[in-house]
């Protein structure tokens, strides 16, 4: 073999290597492999927070039991009202509260807080049917939350619960003093129930 076959051959080898190379480092990650039929994956956490975004495609009626056994959060005061949030939104609202009332009293303000603000957004969209509950839940524990106290009563005057819708925004009213949308929206209900 001549000298330039020689130094083609090699520019040729080493090409290829770095085109490997870089094939290698550009190939997408393998995929993981899949779980075994029925088995839970355990969500990657280190934090409460970062347990509930991996957990809340689960918190729905189906799957929140089987979920929430295999996969516990945290157990601290964060991790109690992420789960107690997750059965919230799952619609199971008794095992919500025996979470919450499982955390130390002292402490138990700081859970049901958590609730409030997973289940805030839904009602903040227009959504205070599904989220009523949940408030009416957050209302029990903290009866002067007064974003609780509107969706509450804006959730009862929807579903035909007049008395109800009535004392929760006159709640609302005597401790939310802004002149604002959510007031003159309580103002307005309030006028079509017939009183304030």
């Amino acid at each position: 073999m001549t000298r330039t076959l020689q130094v083609a051959a090699w520019s040729y080898a080493v090409a290829c290597a770095i085109a490997w190379a870089i094939a290698l480092r550009a190939a997408p990650a393998p995929a993981p492999a899949p779980h075994l039929a029925g088995a839970a994956a355990a969500p990657v956490a280190n934090t409460a927070e970062a347990w509930f975004t991996a957990i809340k495609p689960f918190c729905n009626p189906v799957e929140v039991e089987v979920r929430l056994r295999n996969n516990a959060a945290p157990a601290n005061v964060a991790g109690a009202g992420y789960t107690a949030a997750c059965y919230a939104l799952a619609g199971r609202i008794e095992q919500a509260r025996t979470v919450l009332n499982g955390v130390r009293r002292d402490d138990r303000l700081q859970a049901v807080a958590i609730v409030f603000d997973v289940a805030h957004p839904v009602a903040d969209a227009g959504d205070d049917r599904a989220a009523g509950p949940i408030m009416q839940m957050v209302v029990d524990y903290w009866p002067n939350h007064y974003m609780a106290l509107y969706h509450a009563g804006m959730s009862e005057y929807i579903l035909h619960q007049p008395d109800l819708a009535r004392q929760h925004l006159r709640s609302f009213l005597k401790y939310y003093e802004s002149d604002d949308g959510w007031r003159r929206n309580a103002l307005e209900v309030l006028d079509r129930l017939g009183g304030r």
